[in-house]
């Protein structure tokens, strides 16, 4: 019997972690000696915090970077073949989705192994969730181009989209929030409707939405407080 390739979801912010995962994904994951990570120095804290039983020494964390070759995936996977459960482990939130964890999942289906998500926290959906805006029809992009004229015709692009009844999802690294923020009140049309989520699960978590027109309005001092912090954005014509 082959083993199964658990997607084991990590916390999305410093905050409880017992509010983050439910405690049969815990239980689970103390059972589990072979991870396959996005960062395997992020991976062992994380391990650590959840009180794996056994030491980290001994425990197998493989770092698969993000592009990892097919020849590293077989290797890496070749412990479900001979019935050894394996985990992955994004390095916040949860694997595969927006995450080089994808190309993994792939590779068990091709093999025929059970592939068995866990419950545990989404940046997006928690985002999408607390927004507002359409959740019925909505589509993640990941990251807006760091140029700014690219950025600006990629936010243009967005509005256009979203005037079909569709929300747009985007992230952006803590350090770019602030110019991310700017682009959209520059660019963006006043009647659009902007969400922005900030630290969510966090001990200093917040969710605003308005329209462009009035996020204008408010002071600098007023806006989301996403410097070094974690945001997701979500806009809807």
């Amino acid at each position: 019997m082959s083993g199964t390739l658990y997607l084991l979801p990590a916390p999305i912010s410093a905050g409880s972690l017992h509010g983050s995962l439910p405690p049969e994904v815990i239980k689970l994951a103390h059972r589990i000696e072979n991870f396959l990570v996005e960062d395997a120095k992020a991976a062992r804290a994380f391990l650590k915090r959840l009180g794996h039983p056994k030491p980290l020494r001994e425990l197998s964390v493989i770092e698969i970077g993000h592009a990892p070759h097919e020849a590293d995936i077989s290797q890496w996977l070749a412990p479900l073949g001979a019935g050894v459960d394996v985990a992955v482990l994004s390095e916040a939130g949860c694997p595969a989705i927006a995450d080089p964890g994808a190309t993994l999942v792939a590779a068990a289906h091709r093999n025929g192994w059970r592939v068995r998500p866990l419950v545990g926290p989404s940046s997006i959906l928690l985002a999408l969730m607390a927004s507002g805006l359409d959740g019925q029809r909505f589509r993640f992009v990941g990251y807006l181009p760091i140029a700014a004229g690219e950025r600006a015709a990629a936010i243009q692009t967005l509005e256009r989209t979203s005037r079909r009844g569709e929300t747009q999802v985007f992230i952006e690294t803590p350090y770019r929030n602030t110019a991310v923020f700017e682009a959209l009140l520059q660019h963006c049309q006043p009647a659009t409707r902007l969400a922005v989520a900030v630290d969510l699960t966090g001990d200093e978590e917040s969710a605003q939405q308005c329209t462009v027109k009035e996020w204008r309005t408010r002071p600098a001092d007023a806006w989301p407080a996403f410097v070094k912090r974690p945001a997701v954005f979500c806009l809807l014509a």
